[in-house]
């Protein structure tokens, strides 16, 4: 058999070696220390080797991290207690802790599978269906992911609060509440993860779980910010899109 190779975990331009036999902790007190955040668990991921393979394992209790291949094409919501196969060349993490958003890469010389294949591995690898946004929709998800997208320190984002993305948008409340629950109920219908807390009930983190998701599958980047500066009735759109939920189509009180 082939002696392991050993992965890179790349955070905030820093480069840290994980090598076989060894078991690499993320946290806020780990071998990858990522901030004194009070919301990050001390030890919340664990990057090791066994049967063979490297394993990303979630050994948190509350948390959950997005993961994505380099090209944002596979996409996999890692929840406590499940651990992912490392599989490609380049793994992208995405998690939140709070109100900050931290992403950071792991790079292997093993590629076991490429983009094209759907993985059924434990914690919910899925390919990543295409998906079909509204310009407000796409708006509000930017308006969330602005802190990510232009964060100044690569690793680290803000997601602001649902008052403050409506300001930033120019929408009321009952708009903002709205569209975020109808671009929420869209993804969760293609089979995203984690933007609904069990029947009939909304994830009382779906804006980061979402910005986590529109980022790494790169439903949206920088080459959409400049939405955030149109200032269109976000209603007049809702009442053109047939796929909307009929409340979507409504003017506000």
């Amino acid at each position: 058999m082939t002696a392991a190779k050993p992965l890179t975990v790349e955070f905030c331009g820093e480069f840290y070696r994980v090598d076989p036999g060894s078991e690499f902790g993320i946290g806020r007190e780990a071998e990858l220390t990522i901030d004194d955040n009070p919301y990050l668990h001390r030890r919340f991921l664990t990057v090791g080797h066994d049967f063979g393979m490297w394993w990303l394992s979630n050994v948190g209790t509350l948390l959950t991290a997005t993961v994505t291949d380099a090209t944002g094409t596979m996409q996999a919501w890692l929840a406590p207690g499940a651990k992912l196969p490392i599989v490609f060349q380049t793994m992208h993490v995405m998690f939140s802790a709070g109100a900050t958003t931290y992403d950071f890469t792991i790079s292997s010389d093993e590629d076991y599978f490429n983009t094209a294949v759907q993985v059924d591995a434990a914690g919910g690898s899925t390919t990543v269906l295409p998906v079909t946004l509204t310009t407000s929709q796409r708006q509000l998800i930017v308006a969330l992911a602005e802190g990510v997208l232009t964060q100044t320190v690569p690793g680290r984002g803000t997601i602001p609060t649902s008052a403050e993305a409506a300001e930033r948008l120019g929408w009321s409340m009952t708009t903002f509440n709205r569209k975020l629950d109808n671009v929420c109920d869209k993804l969760d219908k293609l089979g995203v993860a984690g933007l609904r807390g069990g029947r009939g009930k909304l994830a009382t983190n779906r804006r980061a779980r979402l910005v986590e998701y529109a980022v790494t599958t790169r439903l949206v980047g920088v080459e959409d910010l400049p939405l955030l500066d149109r200032h269109d009735d976000a209603d007049v759109e809702a009442a053109l899109d047939p796929t909307a939920p009929a409340e979507d189509r409504s003017s506000d009180d």
